[in-house]
């Protein structure tokens, strides 16, 4: 998290809370013509506003550089293409346009080889030789126009939102047969390159491994919108992938992996998000740069994004925490009765972590229904950070109750606490006959352990860990 340059959500809206709670992730460049390897060009000011800062680490991006110019050379494939490592800790492919292509270090932190690099490369760039991206603009856009003429036709605006929503059930199938063709092409341009064709699809399995290692992080009360997100997602589902791929010859192709290699570059990455962004902790939010911190009720799981961190309970409860270097003059409690619309009520001076804030409640009303929704400010020098809390469950007057508490967690760091905070890194390990229990227990988390121990290494239980003679691992 990082200031954000104007106060936007305190005064978020419900209808808005409740999409961030929907909207979880659970999972969606150097030039190859000219530049130094390892030294990216510095990406556009508008191209990096969407997706963030590059990683800077000259050796991963000369490798990743590497990887991107031999399946271009390989394939024939023309175009002034720039791949990036993108310094982020969620694992993600993506491309931009007809040149950007990214992937995430959290992504080059979950897969096994160079093979796996070499394949998601090669699915984002079939998506851009296949023109992808333009050709589902240009069918939104007719589905748009349909239904407007639809709706004229009939004199009707539900008609025209019935021709939408069949339209964009359609649009979501025509993404996902376009997902399937990517996975094909890549596929193609692996085995050019010269790569194990098989590559692609322990690619897929791997991010598998890690959806459903979310999925049981966030708990049952999420599994309620997985109908509804599968069927909203632009993405085949990991078994249909892999069928499609099964059939395809090239994908059983032999060819290099060059996992040693690959293993040695990515020791002592960063897992985390940069010390810029703040750590997430468990249930603890610490921010060493602004030595800020802060701790969610029990069960809450935290993310940290560029804007803010957001916390979910497992009952749907939301909170949202920001900053900005926005002044505001005068006292707190006077601004949010000033300033905010509707004006919250119950307002309350108080103070959090030593320093002035203010509390203050949204009206009940038609909006917010019986909603229990929480507006805190907290002073922070110059500026302020601020806190949105929401509850909607059955049990909704306790946990607003918990929100409230968790937001009086709030405190300054000293220079040691801060001083004393490190991302965690990832590390390839000799297993020198090692266990995958005992190798668990090293990781610096306090819950699935021996999970996402797995889960890292690409296996689906101990008695795979125990055929590797290096593992990867995660330590402070």
């Amino acid at each position: 998290m990082v200031f954000r340059r104007i106060l936007a959500f305190v005064a978020l809206p419900i209808a808005l809370l409740a999409a961030l709670c929907a909207c979880m992730p659970g999972t969606n460049p150097p030039q190859t013509g000219t530049g130094d390897i390892g030294r990216p060009p510095a990406l556009p000011r508008e191209i990096e506003k969407e997706v963030g800062p590059a990683y800077q680490s000259p050796s991963l991006q000369t490798m990743v550089d590497r990887v991107g110019r031999r399946i271009l050379g390989r394939s024939g494939i023309a175009g002034n293409f720039r791949f990036y490592i993108l310094d982020d800790p969620v694992a993600n492919a993506h491309a931009i346009g007809s040149e950007y292509i990214f992937v995430t270090r959290g992504l080059l932190a979950l897969i096994e080889d160079e093979a796996e690099l070499a394949a998601a490369i090669s699915h984002e760039l079939g998506h851009i030789t296949r023109h992808h991206a333009a050709q589902r603009e240009q069918e939104r856009k007719g589905i748009m126009d349909s239904a407007m003429k639809a709706a004229v036709a009939s004199g009707s605006i539900s008609v025209g939102r019935s021709v939408a929503r069949e339209g964009m059930v359609a649009l979501r199938r025509y993404s996902r047969d376009q997902e399937l063709e990517a996975d094909r092409i890549g596929v193609e341009y692996l085995v050019r390159a010269g790569y194990r064709g098989d590559a692609m699809a322990t690619l897929i399995e791997s991010l598998r491994r890690q959806s459903r290692l979310e999925d049981r992080i966030l708990g049952p009360a999420f599994d309620a919108d997985d109908q509804q997100r599968n069927a909203l997602s632009t993405h085949p589902e990991p078994d249909d992938r892999l069928a499609a791929l099964a059939d395809f010859g090239d994908s059983r192709a032999p060819g290099a992996s060059d996992r040693a290699d690959y293993l040695a570059l990515i020791d002592g990455m960063s897992v985390d998000d940069a010390p810029e962004e703040g750590f997430v902790r468990g249930p603890a939010f610490l921010h060493p740069v602004m030595r800020i911190a802060f701790q969610a009720p029990p069960g809450f799981v935290l993310f940290n994004d560029h804007d803010g961190v957001l916390g979910v309970g497992r009952d749907r409860s939301v909170m949202y925490f920001s900053c900005t270097e926005e002044r505001i003059r005068g006292r707190l409690d006077d601004w949010m009765r000033n300033e905010l619309k509707p004006t919250p009520a119950d307002i309350q001076a108080t103070q959090i972590g030593g320093v002035e804030a203010a509390i203050g409640a949204k009206p009940r009303g038609a909006e917010s229904g019986l909603a229990q929704v929480r507006y805190v400010i907290v002073r922070n020098g110059q500026g302020i950070c601020y806190f949105n809390l929401l509850s909607d469950g059955p049990d909704r007057d306790r946990q607003i109750e918990a929100l409230l508490a968790a937001s009086r967690s709030f405190h300054f760091l000293s220079n040691a606490e801060a001083s004393a905070l490190r991302p965690y890194r990832l590390h390839v390990v000799a297993r020198d006959g090692a266990t995958a229990a005992a190798l668990a227990r090293r990781m610096p988390y306090a819950e699935f352990k021996l999970e996402r121990l797995l889960v890292l290494n690409g296996v689906d239980d101990s008695a795979e860990l125990a055929k590797r003679s290096e593992v990867k691992i995660v330590e402070p």
